[in-house]
């Protein structure tokens, strides 16, 4: 629902570039404001982020896949209503 899930766009024999769609662009939005913070100053994020720069990966893909990381958290904490425990997202 927050549009962060990569949509392929293929025809046939065609693969083109996955781009992410759909969804909510506020929470999309706050999502990815989140994921630059996240990078700049979260360790755990940080580090998964620059594992994806040194694979290769470029900027913006390993920030929307930050974000995505970060939805997963989010979404965890609120369904054991416990909170943040920094540990290493992998």
């Amino acid at each position: 629902l927050a549009g962060l899930a990569p949509f392929n766009v293929d025809s046939g024999a065609f693969r083109g570039k996955r781009k992410i769609a759909g969804g909510r662009k506020r929470v999309r939005d706050a999502l990815y404001m989140a994921a630059l913070n996240a990078v700049r100053r979260a360790d755990p994020f940080k580090a998964f982020y620059a594992r994806l720069r040194r694979a290769g990966k470029p900027a913006k893909l390993a920030l929307i896949a930050v974000a995505r990381k970060l939805l997963t958290v989010l979404n965890a904490m609120m369904r054991d209503r416990k909170p943040y425990l920094k540990a290493n997202p992998t």
